[in-house]
């Protein structure tokens, strides 16, 4: 049920999971079937939230077949109909990114996306979906939002924030120009194997290591986003940061400020404070809702965002971050931040 009333929403997180591989052979052209199969590949090897941890999935949401995530019909009850959501976005995280075969990772891409249409948004109109890109080859990635950008049912890109290079590298021009050509949000979301360590010390040897650690790696997304120019040289680019949380945020922004008044000699394409390109051109997802018990010190994180445009509603839909509803936004959040926090924020960002 949702516990917000009269109040609409968009969820923006919503992972939709391919049941196998197998699954995308009737998409893929015959080489690569041959290939798959005669090489024993059965995937990315990308492994973000592991089938045996608790926080992979919520027990009920497996189907009685398959993946959580894997089932329309029970994704359907269990997101948009049990909060009775206007929309509902989908992040499929197959990770052809850390595919090393850029050819197969594009041959993938192209297969995933074509089984979105058919299987999800051809099949449920309240769904929109994000591209798959093998992103490890921005020329290859920008093929892939020109063949799919100007389907109604696309309204994101999705990239993983683990990545080969920093994003603010000028090598992902190629996919920045693509989605402002199609008018797509670039959705960064936890998770990836670029095959570089997980932390800037080197490799982690827990998976608690890695998953409390990956607030950090978007941390340093956002400032080679805008510390390196990407939203001087692409004004129109909206991204997107997916499952990261988000009370890191103020003290990001005050610190860039903070450094960039002493050293914006280094960075004259910097024209503004990097706190005001975030406000504009970045917007983040509430799950998991990485704050403190205390409902009044999450009241003042968002307050320190300094903007009510910058949260996004999501359930992160298997993923388990919450209990109850109730848990989901853990307070009481005052008018209109509330409404424009359950659906205003993304419907004005995706242009739903």
């Amino acid at each position: 049920m949702n516990i917000f009333g009269t109040h609409k929403l968009i969820d923006c997180d919503i992972h939709n999971e391919l049941p196998s591989l197998k699954t995308l052979y009737p998409y893929l052209p015959a080489h690569w079937v041959d290939y798959c199969q005669e090489s024993a590949f059965v995937g990315p090897d990308a492994d973000d939230y592991p089938k045996g941890s608790p926080l992979t999935a919520k027990p009920t949401t497996k189907p009685a077949t398959g993946a959580p995530g894997s089932d329309l019909a029970l994704l359907r009850a269990q997101t948009l109909d049990a909060w009775n959501a206007e929309y509902g976005i989908l992040n499929c995280a197959y990770r052809v990114s850390s595919v090393h075969n850029h050819d197969l990772a594009a041959a993938l891409a192209t297969a995933i996306n074509q089984w979105q249409i058919d299987a999800w948004l051809n099949q449920e109109p309240r769904l929109r979906a994000s591209l798959v890109l093998p992103s490890q080859d921005p020329v290859l990635a920008a093929q892939e939002i020109d063949r799919f950008g100007d389907h109604p049912g696309f309204v994101q890109v999705i990239l993983p924030v683990r990545s080969d290079a920093p994003y603010g590298n000028a090598r992902y021009a190629p996919i920045y120009e693509a989605a402002v050509r199609h008018n797509l949000v670039v959705g960064i979301q936890y998770g990836g194997a670029p095959g570089h360590p997980s932390t800037p010390s080197g490799w982690a040897l827990t998976y608690l290591e890695e998953y409390v650690g990956m607030a950090q790696v978007f941390q340093s997304q956002v400032f080679s986003l805008v510390i390196e120019g990407v939203f001087d040289r692409f004004p129109a680019l909206r991204v997107a940061l997916i499952e990261g949380g988000f009370t890191w945020m103020p003290s990001l922004m005050w610190r860039m400020d903070k450094e960039w008044k002493g050293l914006r000699h280094n960075t004259p394409w910097v024209r503004r404070l990097p706190s005001d390109y975030v406000r504009e051109h970045i917007r983040l997802t509430v799950q998991p809702v990485d704050a403190p018990p205390n409902p009044q010190q999450l009241l003042q994180i968002i307050e320190q965002l300094d903007s009510d445009d910058l949260l996004m509603f999501a359930t992160d839909y298997p993923h388990w971050h919450f209990d109850t509803p109730a848990e989901a936004l853990p307070v009481t959040l005052p008018e209109p931040l509330l409404t424009k926090v359950l659906a205003e924020n993304a419907r004005a960002f995706y242009q739903l």
